[in-house]
């Protein structure tokens, strides 16, 4: 495990480059993001450690960034006082474009995967929004009328996107539609909706809703989305069915779930970062086959048992929240980055914890 220290600020978001698999970025605040300087760091992965390679401040705090799909050399941070900003890690220790149009907390920006010449934000105003980094001012906003902590596009399309909110919805935009029709709004799935119980069983019992905090587009299958947030619960959910509620839930963790991303190798794998100082690793139990996941049942009309998924391991090395985390795209399978409240980086093959 390779461990740097982020000294004097408290990381909130962590991303590999898609260009190199030495490479990782990290968002990070001072005084835990409640006020204060940001800093955005750039670090290597070398043969003698973690060592930082360049670091861009802020005059607000960082609370997410994602890689530009198009220059290897290029990232957006997401700051606290509503701005977007665009570094380039080969020029100088300013930003070389910045957006100002959120009127609150830019929490999540994430680049497009597909058509690599857009990217999105969402703020706690209520809104997403759509850029060109080429252009001033942005292309759409989306309303969600509620404070939105995490959205992405989908890796299968460059027109559809998601986002998560405060309301506990999960919001499905394309923007193929025309813009009059709820403003590019396809769906919208309530997460607490309690699934539909087998015949002959007795109808579980709903949760109230909580905040959503993070979601996260399988990468293999196009229609399945995890989610999860301040119920400790990681749901998945199949845009195919709506209404059919959650086809997993995976109970665990003993605190919110901050983050959660699926494998870039692994269709059923995926990674959680929780207030409750650790990550886990988990499958949904779809490799089981979809006949067997049928066959599931909740035990005892439990709504925490759903879908044959289970939790595979923990890394408990941080000690603050932890509210980062991240898959490599190259090489061998379970390498993943964490970072925390604690100051620290850790990078960790997630295979050494797996029973």
């Amino acid at each position: 495990m390779l461990e740097y220290r982020t000294q004097g600020f408290n990381g909130y978001s962590i991303k590999y480059s898609p260009f190199f698999d030495s490479r990782l970025a990290v968002a990070s605040s001072a005084n835990f993001g409640l006020v204060g300087n940001g800093r955005l760091f750039i670090l290597g992965l070398t043969p003698n450690g973690i060592v930082a390679e360049k670091w861009f401040d802020t005059q607000d705090s960082l609370f997410d960034l994602t890689w530009s799909e198009s220059n290897e050399n290029q990232l957006l941070a997401a700051s606290g006082d509503g701005s977007i900003k665009l570094f380039d890690i080969n020029l100088s220790q300013f930003p070389v474009q910045s957006w100002q149009e959120h009127a609150r907390e830019v929490f999540a920006v994430h680049w497009n995967l597909i058509a690599k010449d857009s990217f999105l934000s969402s703020s706690w105003d209520g809104t997403v929004k759509i850029w060109d980094p080429n252009a001033s001012a942005s292309l759409t906003t989306l309303p969600t009328h509620s404070c939105t902590y995490s959205a992405a596009f989908s890796p299968h399309s460059p027109s559809i996107l998601s986002c998560v909110s405060s309301d506990s919805h999960l919001r499905i935009f394309d923007l193929r539609t025309p813009a009059s029709a709820s403003n590019h709004l396809t769906m919208n799935i309530p997460i607490h909706t309690p699934p539909k119980p087998r015949m002959g069983a007795a109808a579980p019992v709903g949760v109230p809703p909580t905040e959503a905090l993070t979601h996260d587009w399988n990468k293999y299958r196009d229609t399945i989305i995890a989610t999860a947030g301040v119920d400790r619960l990681i749901r998945t959910f199949d845009i195919r069915m709506p209404t059919a509620g959650p086809i997993a839930i995976l109970p665990g963790h003993e605190y919110a779930v901050r983050r959660i991303t699926w494998s870039p190798h692994l269709s059923d794998i995926l990674l959680s970062a929780s207030y409750d100082m650790t990550a886990r690793v988990w499958t949904d139990g779809s490799a089981m086959g979809v006949g067997d996941i049928k066959q599931q049942n909740m035990v005892g009309n439990d709504p925490m048992v759903l879908g044959g998924g289970r939790e595979m391991g923990r890394m408990g090395r941080h000690t603050e929240f932890v509210t980062g985390v991240d898959w490599c795209l190259f090489g061998a399978e379970g390498w993943c980055a964490t970072t925390g409240w604690d100051e620290r980086v850790l990078v960790w093959d997630c295979r050494a914890i797996m029973a």
